[in-house]
């Protein structure tokens, strides 16, 4: 195992390259335009293709082809961006994926960074019913974006990966494995009409099918590491259920206030884990 001070961002790259990512594309939009940045730096280098795409609608969709396609796939843009995509985003977990596939969404709270307003990305879970994991420091930007792998190639849907700028601009150091050099992989696209097309009446199984996975998710979800009780020394008959950066902020406040609050630390943000949270006392 290695061990650097990384950027959030640096930290989700570093993530997908364990993940074995064969294809990344994404529109510059900060605060996740990094990931990006660093893939520009290594693609070459590991294996791996990558391209800034003309608009995050066209670097979605071609990452939908490479999952098609059989490739592991990483998409990146800020919060905005995902409006741009939209249209293709919908219609992608209805039919699923073949390969994984990440989308990394970067939000910008207070407006900080490049966005026009402060949008909460998380809208889209409930909207696309998108499964969407939201990491609080650095070390988590590297292990959620590995685990977000997972969960799309046991589930074989997208997963949403949720930044915000003070995680995916925040440095800290981070625990990781060294990926070795590889060669380019090409992708192989097998027509099938009856996974891939959303046309009446297919399209209502589609929906069905859809919801019920979500439900699979959710039972993993509710015993899941990452969705954790933490503290409660404080003898108050008071708890506080926390995700992101949100977290972070909490325990800092604990901390100056020195309180030992117990903590129900989401960090899969949907679909959430309904019993944990309706047992947590």
């Amino acid at each position: 195992m290695a061990k650097e001070v990384l950027l959030g961002n640096e930290a989700i790259a570093q993530g997908a390259l364990e993940a074995g990512v064969d294809f990344v594309s994404g529109y510059p939009g900060c605060p996740a335009a990094e990931v990006g940045d660093e893939f520009g730096k290594i693609a070459k280098e590991k294996g791996v293709y990558f391209e800034w795409s003309t608009n995050e609608k066209v670097a979605l969709e071609a990452a939908i082809g490479a999952s098609f396609s059989g490739l592991k796939t990483l998409v990146t843009m800020k919060n905005f961006g995902l409006n741009v995509c939209a249209e293709a985003l919908l219609p992608l977990c209805y039919t699923g994926t073949n390969a994984p596939m990440v989308i990394v969404v970067g939000d910008d709270p207070s407006c900080w960074s490049s966005a026009q307003t402060e949008q909460n990305s998380r809208a889209y879970s409930y909207l696309a019913h998108i499964p969407t994991l939201e990491p609080s420091d650095v070390q988590e930007c590297h292990d959620f974006t590995k685990l977000a792998f997972e969960i799309s190639e046991k589930y074989k849907t997208p997963v949403m990966l949720r930044g915000t700028i003070r995680v995916m601009h925040q440095r800290g150091p981070v625990e990781f494995k060294e990926v070795g050099i590889k060669e380019i992989k090409v992708g192989n696209f097998v027509k099938n009409p009856h996974r891939y097309v959303t046309l009446p009446p297919r399209v209502l199984e589609m929906k069905k099918e859809l919801l019920e996975k979500i439900e699979k998710i959710r039972t993993y979800a509710e015993k899941a590491k990452i969705n954790t009780v933490r503290g409660g020394r404080t003898p108050v008959k008071l708890g506080v259920i926390a995700s992101g950066v949100g977290y972070q902020h909490l325990m800092e406040a604990q901390k100056e206030m020195e309180l030992d609050l117990p903590v129900l630390k989401l960090g899969i943000f949907y679909p959430l884990a309904e019993k944990k949270v309706s047992l947590f006392k």
